[in-house]
């Protein structure tokens, strides 16, 4: 400090022994009166915006940096500058007898730009008179040590509080008249140690073991000195001006209404994590109907809000690809549709003449083995294109519903007796409506339920249980047809619903069973769904087919 051109350098410790020593008359002179600390000017300043009424409790003794200022300027004069330099920023608006304060952070910089590194310099020590236990001051329960009272006063007589927190708790009791006659020792930071002016990369415990070890060497020290050190009258009384900032405290009610907006809505709810930079979620409420907050700083709720929002999404995005799908098929459809019935009608005539010709040839030569071999084969093959044609027609057709009121119970019974079941397959239908009537086509609906049925029939080789549930509610019929066969690969579910595609063998199926099921249902304003298991190990093989149609037309 010298060779950035100070003339001499003070031991703030110094000031904070004769503070000390103006507490213990405090405390002594005023018994049954409680004091709260006036040496942080963090702590002052809060007490004189925020509880202007305990003005009158604040220890009427200025600071260690105040006191240092008042015996230079006693034995200096007015003439010297003085620059306090230390740990806090609010000692730059504590007092005007200052000229310039600057923090610990401050000097590193000013060090650096003047090319000062303390290696490279004498080391010399502070000017007289040297701080004895005042030394002690920066950390916690430093004054209080640093103090000469009787007995067990300190013990039973001050409580020290410190950080943030823990000094506005104390506050509000002593506030609330529950610290009657007892003194606080209050500091904002951790100790002055901790102050936002030092560097941020400081360990707390280093910090104190140096100046409990900077401590220890004055004491010593002291005692080796000969003779008194010359005594300095100084007056250390001081005044606080109240300084109101507190705004109208919010009812009740709007504090409720400010946690339910912020989704707190019973005591489990308030984690007073202090995320949104307030010790609880009450605080919180109350600077949000102050206006000095928003509910978006809740970020417990914030992250809540981003969960949903992506479950609305994903959501949103379900439906639009399922949507999505639809159109294709719908589309897809269509087309199909209309090419069907052009194939089909251009096919049935001349099937038509092909199988009455192959019946007369059947008639005349149908005594010869050879040609009535190959005529019934031409009989049979061309009955199965009649067969193919006929399913394109009611494919292309299916865009015609003739909705009547209808008995899906009886509807479904009709169908199950229009299949002959095999004796190694056993139906079973479930019926949990009491009403089972609605507004459907109920001749398409007989043939998607057959067909569904022929499907899971043909797929129980081995036998099994085809089981057909009706249930529903107000609004919707839910027809689920299941069976015990051998499931559908996942390949093939994303096709199972395309016109001509099949996984049955060649000769066995047509591919539109399930492709005009999908339109039948879909012009019923209904949904399809299937699920299916190929794999034992997972659970029950077989396929699961799920029809949602609304009860009537209008839905």
């Amino acid at each position: 400090l010298i060779n950035l051109g100070f003339s001499r350098v003070y031991e703030v410790g110094m000031g904070a022994d004769r503070v000390s020593r103006a507490y213990e008359a405090l405390f002594l002179e005023n018994p049954g009166k409680g004091y709260i600390s006036s040496d942080c000017p963090a702590i002052v300043s809060y007490v004189e915006k925020y509880h202007p009424e305990l003005i009158g409790s604040l220890a009427p003794v200025v600071s260690p940096m105040v006191t240092t200022a008042r015996y230079i300027r006693k034995v200096q004069g007015e003439g010297p500058k003085l620059v306090f330099i230390g740990p806090c920023i609010a000692k730059k608006g504590e007092s005007n007898e200052v000229d310039v304060v600057i923090t610990f952070q401050e000097l590193r910089e000013i060090l650096s730009d003047a090319r000062i590194r303390p290696g490279r310099t004498r080391p010399a020590d502070f000017t007289p008179p040297l701080a004895e236990r005042g030394a002690g001051f920066p950390v916690n329960r430093g004054m209080l040590q640093s103090m000469d009272l009787p007995g067990k006063f300190a013990e039973q007589s001050v409580i020290v509080a410190e950080g943030r927190i823990h000094f506005q708790e104390a506050i509000r009791e002593f506030a609330s008249g529950a610290l009657d006659s007892v003194h606080l020792q209050l500091l904002c930071c951790e100790g002055c140690i901790m102050g936002p002016g030092t560097s941020r990369d400081g360990s707390k415990f280093q910090r104190r073991k140096r100046v409990l070890d900077n401590l220890q060497r004055r004491l010593e020290e002291k005692e080796k000195q000969i003779g008194p050190e010359e005594e300095v009258l100084l007056d250390l009384s001081t005044q606080f001006a109240m300084d109101d900032q507190r705004l109208s405290e919010p009812s009740e009610e709007e504090i409720t209404r400010v946690l339910h907006e912020m989704g707190k809505f019973s005591r489990e709810d308030l984690m007073d994590c202090g995320a949104c930079g307030y010790d609880t979620c009450r605080n919180h409420a109350i600077a949000i109907a102050q206006g000095l907050a928003e509910v978006d700083m809740c970020l417990p709720l914030s992250i809540e809000r981003l969960h949903q929002s992506i479950l609305k999404l994903a959501d949103s995005n379900h439906k639009l690809v399922t949507v999505e799908q639809a159109l294709r098929q719908s589309e897809k459809l269509a087309h199909m549709g209309q090419l069907s019935a052009g194939i089909a009608h251009e096919l049935n005539n001349p099937l038509g003449v092909v199988i009455m010709y192959t019946n007369i040839l059947l008639e005349e030569y149908g005594n010869d083995p050879q040609f009535r071999e190959d005529l019934q084969l031409i009989v049979a093959q061309a009955e199965r294109c009649k067969n193919i044609v006929g399913g394109l027609l009611n494919f292309a057709r299916k865009t015609q519903v003739k909705y009547s009121r209808t008995d899906l119970a009886e509807m479904i019974r009709i169908s199950i007796s229009s299949i002959i079941m095999p004796d190694h397959i056993e139906c079973r239908f479930v019926n949990q409506l009491t009403d089972p009537f609605g507004e459907v086509d109920s001749e398409q609906m007989i043939q998607v339920i057959t067909n569904l049925l022929k499907n899971g029939m043909e797929a129980m080789k081995d036998g099994g249980i085809l089981t057909i549930n009706l249930s529903g509610n107000a609004d919707w019929f839910i027809i689920s047809i299941r069976d015990q066969g051998t499931g559908i690969e996942e390949k093939d579910m994303e096709k199972i619903f395309e016109p001509f595609y099949t996984t049955k063998g060649i000769g066995r199926g047509t591919g539109l069973g399930l492709a005009t099921t999908y339109g039948i249902i879909k012009m019923h304003r209904g949904k399809i769904d299937v699920k299916s298991n190929t794999d034992p190990s997972r659970g029950p093989a077989g396929t699961e087919f799920t029809l949602k149609l609304p009860r009537t037309r209008n839905y």
